[in-house]
C-alpha cells in the first residue's frame, strides 16, 4: 500500500490475534486492508520483550497458542505464516499440578498415560476422566460448531437441527441442561483425589470462570481435550514472532499494518461506517467495511460519535462488566528450578494449587476486592519447550495469577499482612509487595530458587491496563465470561454475528462471540463475511 494512500477497502481498528487473522485472510482473499495499532508495536496481547536481562526474552502478555493451532482457519494460515519464519515448538507434557506439600501430578498429550495417573491418586479418578473425555468427544462437533460459527446463521440453524434429528428434542434439552453443570459440582462428585481435583480446578482461571460459573465443567473439559490433543505449542523465539509473520504476511498481499496510530473516531455518514480519524487528524476511508477489535466500552464511549448509536446500545455497553484483574511476574534464573519432582522441568505450564476450595476461596476473595491469601499460581516454563529463549543454561519463569482485584477495586488484603491504598488503586509499592507474597510460597517449594532468581519483572493489573486499552482495570480477558455476558449475549450492544447498529461496522475481540482465547474465531469469522 503506497505510503501516501492509506484507504483501503477493509479497514481494522487493532492489531491483536483477532484483527491479524481477520486482515490476514482478507489479504489473501485479495482485499486491500490496513490495520492501526495504537501502541509502539503490533500484536495486542501478544509481545516478547527482553522484561528482565539481556538474552531472556519473555512473553509480556500471552505464551500458550493450543486455540490458534486447532483453530478452522490454521490450516488456511499455517503454511502461509510458516513461510514468514513462524515456527512453533511443543512438549508431550503440556501442564502439572503442583500442592504446597510437594505432591504433584503430571497431565500428558497421552489419554491412557493420564487415566493411569488419575487412578495412581485415587482409584476410579482415572476412569472419570475416562468418561468425561468421552462426553465431550461426543458433543464436540455441537460445541465447536457453535464456538466456531456465528450462531444468528443457517449453518448453526442447521448444526441444531441434526442434533435434533439424531438425539431427539427432550436428550438435546437434557444435553443443553448438563452442558450448564459448574466445574465444583463435576470436580467433586467424579473425582476423590485431591490432586486431581488441582490438576482440573485452576484451568477455569483460564477462560475467565470461577469453578461455581455455569458452563465450567464444560469449558474445564474443552481446555483439557484440547491440551490433551494440541499440548502447549509456543512460538519459537517468543510469540513476538507470530507478529512479525502476520505482518509480512499482510504486507506481502499489498495490506499494510500502522503502529502508533490511535483511531480517534470511527467515521459514520447516513448511517454507515465510512472509514476512521486518527488522532493526528489523518482520515482513512473504507470502501467496504470497518472492523473494530475492541471493548464495547471503546467502540460505543470513545469510537463511535453518541449521535450515531442507538441509545439502547449505548446503555448495554455501560452496563458490560468486567471480570478479575490479573498480575505478571517473570524471572530470569541462573538455573533450572530444583521442583519437588524434576520431571516438572519438563512442563509447559504448570497451576501451584491446593486444590479446588483453596480456588474457589481466591476468586471468591478477588471478587470481594482482596488480595487473595492463596493464589492459584501459574507456572509456565518457556526453556523447557524453546532452549532459545534464554542463555544457555539459564531459565525463564513466566507466572501469572489470575485473582485478583482489578484497578481502583482494591479493598484489602485477605492475609490481613499488606496495607492496601484507600482509593483502590494498585501502586508500585502493592504490585512488589503481592510479588513477594508468590515468590516466597515458590521458593518454598522449589529450594534452589531465591538464589537463582537473577532479576524479576512484574506487572500488576493497572499496568495490563497501561499496555493495553482493551485490558479494561487488568481484565485480561475481555470482559466477565459468565452465562449472560456468553455466546449470544457477548456483547448485548451488538445485535449477532459480530454486527453493530451502524452498516458495515463489525466488532471483533475477547469481548464478541466465542469470547477470550488466542484462537482468532471472532476475527476469522468476520472474514468470512468480508471476503
Amino acid at each position: 500500500m503506497a505510503a501516501g494512500n492509506r484507504d483501503a477497502d477493509i479497514v481494522i481498528i487493532g492489531s491483536g490475534i483477532n484483527a491479524l487473522v481477520c486482515g490476514a485472510r482478507l489479504a489473501l482473499k485479495g482485499k486491500r486492508v490496513a490495520l492501526f495499532e495504537r501502541e509502539a508495536v503490533a500484536g495486542g496481547c501478544i509481545r516478547t520483550e527482553e522484561l528482565t536481562l539481556p538474552g531472556f526474552r519473555h512473553d509480556t502478555l500471552s505464551t500458550l497458542y493450543p486455540l490458534f493451532v486447532t483453530s478452522p482457519h490454521y490450516a488456511e494460515l499455517g503454511p502461509e505464516l510458516a513461510r514468514h519464519g513462524l515456527r512453533f515448538r511443543n512438549t508431550a507434557t503440556p501442564t502439572a499440578s503442583v500442592m504446597d506439600d510437594g505432591r504433584s501430578i503430571i497431565f500428558r498429550t497421552d489419554r491412557a498415560a493420564n487415566i493411569a495417573a488419575l487412578d495412581a491418586c485415587a482409584p476410579g479418578d482415572g476412569q472419570a476422566y475416562a468418561r468425561a473425555m468421552a462426553e465431550v468427544e461426543d458433543i464436540a462437533p455441537l460445541v465447536f460448531g457453535l464456538l466456531g460459527g456465528e450462531l444468528w446463521s443457517w449453518p448453526t440453524a442447521r448444526l441444531l437441527l441434526g442434533e435434533v434429528r439424531k438425539r431427539g428434542p427432550k436428550a438435546l434439552g437434557r444435553m443443553f441442561g448438563g452442558m450448564l453443570r459448574a466445574s465444583r459440582d463435576w470436580l467433586r462428585s467424579d473425582f476423590s483425589s485431591p490432586l486431581s481435583q488441582a490438576l482440573f480446578a485452576p484451568w477455569v482461571l483460564h477462560v475467565g470462570l470461577s469453578p461455581e460459573s455455569s458452563a465450567s465443567a464444560l469449558m474445564n473439559r474443552l481446555v483439557l481435550l484440547s491440551l490433551e490433543a494440541a499440548g502447549s505449542p509456543m512460538v519459537e523465539g517468543g510469540s513476538a514472532r507470530i507478529v512479525e509473520a502476520f505482518t509480512r504476511l499482510i504486507e506481502e498481499k499489498g495490506g499494510r499494518v500502522s503502529t502508533n496510530a490511535d483511531v480517534a473516531e470511527i467515521i459514520v455518514e447516513r448511517g454507515r461506517a465510512t472509514g476512521i480519524r486518527l488522532g493526528s487528524g489523518e482520515v482513512v476511508r473504507a470502501r467496504k467495511a470497518v472492523v473494530a477489535s475492541v471493548t464495547p466500552t471503546q467502540l460505543y464511549e470513545r469510537l463511535l460519535p453518541a449521535s450515531a448509536t442507538p441509545e439502547r446500545a449505548r446503555s448495554e455497553a455501560k452496563a458490560y462488566r468486567y471480570g478479575r484483574g490479573e498480575m505478571q511476574i517473570h524471572l530470569a534464573l541462573s538455573e533450572p528450578p530444583q521442583w519437588p519432582d524434576l520431571a516438572l522441568r519438563d512442563v509447559a505450564m504448570l497451576h501451584i494449587s491446593n486444590g479446588l476450595e483453596a480456588v474457589s476461596r481466591a476468586v471468591n476473595e478477588a471478587e470481594r476486592g482482596l488480595l487473595p491469601a492463596e493464589a492459584s499460581i501459574v507456572v509456565a516454563q518457556p526453556i523447557a519447550v524453546d532452549p532459545s529463549r534464554a542463555p544457555d543454561g539459564k531459565w525463564i519463569f513466566w507466572i501469572q495469577l489470575q485473582e485478583l482485584p482489578r484497578d481502583s477495586a482494591v479493598k484489602g488484603d485477605a492475609a490481613g499482612l499488606i496495607p492496601t491504598p484507600e482509593d483502590g488503586h494498585w501502586t508500585p509499592e502493592l504490585r512488589e509487595a503481592y510479588a513477594d507474597r508468590i515468590v516466597d510460597r515458590l521458593c518454598a517449594l522449589i529450594p534452589n530458587l531465591r538464589a537463582s532468581i537473577l532479576d524479576r519483572h512484574v506487572i500488576s493489573p493497572a499496568d495490563l491496563a497501561a499496555l493495553n486499552v482493551n485490558l479494561v482495570g487488568g481484565d485480561p480477558y475481555g470482559g466477565d465470561c459468565s452465562l449472560d455476558q456468553f455466546m449470544l449475549w457477548r456483547p448485548r450492544a451488538t445485535p449477532g454475528n459480530h454486527e453493530t447498529p451502524i452498516k458495515s461496522l463489525y466488532q471483533i475481540g475477547a469481548s464478541t462471540h466465542p469470547g477470550p482465547g488466542l484462537g482468532g474465531m471472532s476475527g476469522s469469522m468476520v472474514a468470512d463475511r468480508l471476503a
